[in-house]
């Protein structure tokens, strides 16, 4: 059985497209996962499942939530091995030193041509990012509420995108590997 990392895009956000962890559990226990466990409301969650197609299983997901809560939340499912190539890969090793300045960003696909001559413009003095395969790593000491940087970037890459900050992305490691090892 295949240890999978789910993080769902924007739920529990603002207020909007609310989906309390342990029903978000209890849904994705009764369609058959199993071994499930979740992490803070941003809509993290950690299963086993013997469905080999990671497309029709985030679609599945989405419309069983759509079907209870009445919206449809992107979900973008990573194996093991992959979040753990996105960890191993972080530019910034410094950053996870204070974890909130440490952001993730997974992407659905590899952006064809984005322009990151213009995230350069962007960019405080102080901050830092990196585009990764499917990840974008930025690095904003003065936090992410302050960035120009990242309030913009991704605009005209035609790709969907969520992010977790550095904490969530190692709690979550912690969980799946924990998971994949019962």
């Amino acid at each position: 059985m295949d240890t999978i990392i789910a993080l769902l895009r924007g739920i529990n956000v603002g207020g909007h497209h609310k989906l309390p962890m342990r029903e978000l559990k209890a849904l994705l226990e009764g369609m058959g996962l199993t071994n499930v466990q979740t992490y803070i409301q941003s809509g993290n969650a950690v299963f086993q499942s013997e469905q080999t197609d990671r497309a029709k299983l985030a679609q599945s997901i989405t419309v069983a939530i759509e079907d209870s809560y009445g919206f449809a939340p992107q979900v973008f499912l990573l194996d093991l091995a992959s979040l753990q190539e996105a960890i191993t890969a972080n530019p910034f090793p410094e950053g996870e030193a204070e974890p909130k300045s440490l952001h993730l960003f997974f992407l659905d696909a590899v952006p064809q041509d984005p322009d990151l001559d213009a995230l350069e413009e962007l960019k405080a003095h102080n901050e830092r990012f990196a585009l990764i395969d499917k990840v974008f790593y930025l690095h904003t000491p003065d936090g992410i509420g302050r960035s120009k940087l990242a309030e913009k970037f991704g605009r005209g890459w035609d790709v969907s995108i969520t992010a977790r900050n550095w904490r969530t992305v190692s709690k979550v490691m912690e969980m799946a590997t924990a998971v994949s090892t019962e």
